[in-house]
């Protein structure tokens, strides 16, 4: 698997497939500096060559994975958007609505809070 394209059409529902399609091209469209990348069999976006955000996909929902310091960041929004939350990733329902203000929010908080970061994770 070496692109998005690929990693979508490992996803065998049209919806499902077409909902984090969606979600990629959102991405792009606000945040074209970004690189696509896929890592550990899922498709990631940095920035200078370190981690800004990942998704994975599961039977019941989109996991989306920014790191830990922007999930406790955003712990609040993310509960208030209906979603549910673990110590490294957010689940979106395949029938929840994106809360695209959120995700660009998280994003615009990792590229800010990482501009000087020379790893790829955070250290």
């Amino acid at each position: 698997m070496e692109t998005f394209d690929d990693f979508l059409a490992t996803i065998d529902d049209p919806e499902q497939r077409a909902k984090l399609d969606d979600v990629f091209n959102q991405i792009r469209e606000k945040f074209p500096e970004l690189d696509e990348r896929i890592a550990w069999n899922q498709p990631m976006f940095t920035d200078h060559g370190t981690f800004i955000i990942a998704f994975s996909v599961a039977k019941a929902h989109i996991a989306v994975a920014p790191e830990a310091v922007a999930l406790e960041h955003f712990a609040g929004r993310i509960k208030d958007a209906g979603y549910t939350q673990t110590k490294q990733l957010f689940r979106i329902k395949w029938g929840q609505a994106v809360d695209y203000g959120l995700l660009n929010d998280i994003i615009a908080f990792n590229i800010q809070d990482k501009a000087d970061q020379t790893s790829f994770w955070r250290t």
